[in-house]
């Protein structure tokens, strides 16, 4: 998959009107390449949930352009009619908390979104168990969420993310309540995937733990976004 990744102009986010309005989103512009990984940082109330809100497609925004991949969704305006099929097909969410479905198996737990697409079950779980043999997960494919580690747990939801093979991937907080050793794993794990598949990432984190490793990063102050060089070390 080929792209412009994540291109943002202009982005804006006011909530309310009058003498009580608030600009959550004052002029966000970024740009994430596929199969790059972007950090995202910056301090509570900075704007960091807004602006994933908006680039998910959960909230409207109040002003700018957004494009995921070859299409423009937003120029002042959605561009596309169907939100939750956006949703479905173009953005893969990775969370704090991976939010696996407890009565589902692991393969259906990936599975389950490209049915939900009318892919045939037999073709999203073949899908499902590429991933998770991508993620070295492949031999729990059977078994319950319970009954998976912090870490497995993770990497499941990795796979379910990427199970559509969407142009973005928008992860938040993804290593913060693993140790060292498995959140250097989830992060390496991501840009594997992101080169693999051409996917343009951004890790909204505060895990000190992780930021070294990003080439690029945006912090976030007051509504505004100011790129910064990361370090980049450990994954060439």
């Amino acid at each position: 998959m080929s792209g412009k990744g994540i291109h943002l102009e202009g982005l804006k986010k006011r909530y309310g009107e009058g003498d009580t309005a608030v600009d959550a989103l004052k002029d966000v512009d970024m740009h994430v390449a596929p199969g790059e990984v972007v950090g995202l940082i910056g301090p509570s109330g900075s704007g960091k949930s807004t602006l994933l809100k908006c680039l998910g497609a959960v909230i409207d925004p109040t002003a700018g352009r957004m494009t995921l991949g070859e299409e423009t969704i937003y120029d002042g305006g959605w561009k596309v009619r169907d939100l939750r099929a956006l949703r479905r097909d173009k953005i893969g969410f990775v969370f704090q908390a991976p939010y696996l479905i407890p009565f589902l198996d692991v393969t259906d737990n990936v599975a389950l979104l490209p049915m939900l697409a009318g892919v045939p079950n037999a073709e999203a779980r073949a899908k499902a168990l590429e991933l998770l043999t991508a993620l070295d997960v492949q031999h729990r494919a059977r078994a319950m969420p319970s009954q998976l580690s912090g870490g497995e747990q993770q990497r499941v939801a990795i796979a379910r993310g990427l199970v559509n093979r969407p142009p973005v991937i928008l992860a938040d907080e993804p290593t913060a309540p693993l140790d060292s050793e498995r959140a250097m794993a989830v992060i390496r794990i991501l840009n594997d995937m992101a080169r693999k598949f051409e996917t343009a990432i951004i890790v909204v984190t505060h895990d000190e733990k992780i930021i070294p490793t990003f080439k690029r990063i945006y912090h976030i102050r007051d509504g505004v976004t100011h790129e910064e060089a990361g370090e980049g070390r450990g994954f060439e």
